[in-house]
């Protein structure tokens, strides 16, 4: 099963991909459009090219499990992206998937293209914790 990764934000969202079978993800691009029907066009156009079977969205848990307005509004986002394209939405936890995604890229690039890349590299991370989670339903 193909995935499509979405790190959402408030100013750009990263994309990446992935598959079940060989549980790589990789980061795809940053799209540089706050969330709105704008993205959600942008998405399908990623999803046209890339014909993910399911759709996997960081959700900003807080520290303690909980969630807060964040996640109220990513959900949000998740329940009209499942509507524009048809497929299915997942949520997965995205606790320091940024921390983790800026160390993965440090000495790598620049600051600038750190920064461009940054988000990328964090849908990839949570997506490559969703494909590795036990608690992932199998195809």
């Amino acid at each position: 099963m193909r995935y499509l990764a979405v790190d959402l934000g408030g100013k750009r969202t990263g994309l990446a991909v992935g598959d079940r079978s060989t549980l790589i993800a990789t980061p795809l691009e940053v799209l540089e459009i706050p969330p709105g029907p704008r993205l959600i066009e942008a998405i399908r156009h990623t999803i046209a090219e890339h014909g993910p079977d399911a759709i996997v969205i960081g959700l900003p848990l807080n520290m303690d499990g909980s969630e807060g307005e964040a996640s109220k509004q990513v959900r949000a986002f998740g329940s009209a992206l499942a509507a524009a394209t048809s497929l299915p939405v997942e949520f997965h936890d995205e606790r320091l998937s940024s921390r983790a995604a800026s160390s993965d890229i440090a000495g790598v690039f620049t600051r600038k293209g750190r920064k461009k890349r940054l988000d990328a590299v964090a849908a990839a991370r949570i997506l490559r914790s969703f494909l590795e989670s036990p608690t992932e339903p199998r195809d």
